[in-house]
């Protein structure tokens, strides 16, 4: 009997110094859901007339050079992007566009664009 009285005592007195309730507020904080606005890196075009492309159903989840547009965005607009999808070739770079080639396409509203037309603010 005296020894879970002195247990009891001794979790009541950890409760009161706060010691068992900062992983609780910690897990709480990291619990709250993430804003769509979170994405802040922008990018400028620095192409021509660039089209935003969207793989197709057979294409994967990266886009392709022959993939079809979504939209176009032209020299001086603004993007946000957070994402880049790389594009795995064995014989090279995947593509050639903005008079360079590369792998690394950018994720954009309305599909993918070509990380070498961009230009990072």
């Amino acid at each position: 009997m005296t020894r879970r009285l002195m247990t009891s005592l001794t979790a009541a007195a950890v409760l009161a110094a706060g010691v068992l309730t900062a992983p609780a507020v910690s897990a709480a904080a990291s619990a709250r859901p993430a804003t769509a606005s979170a994405c802040t890196t922008k990018y400028m075009v620095t192409g021509g007339t660039v089209a935003v492309r969207r793989p197709a159903w057979n294409d994967g989840p990266v886009a392709r050079s022959d993939s079809p547009v979504d939209h176009y965005v032209h020299r001086g607009d603004v993007l946000a992007s957070c994402t880049a999808a790389i594009a795995r070739t064995p014989s090279g770079p995947a593509y050639r566009k903005c008079g360079r080639t590369g792998s690394t396409w950018r994720v954009v509203h309305g599909g993918q664009i070509p990380a070498t037309c961009l230009r990072r603010i």
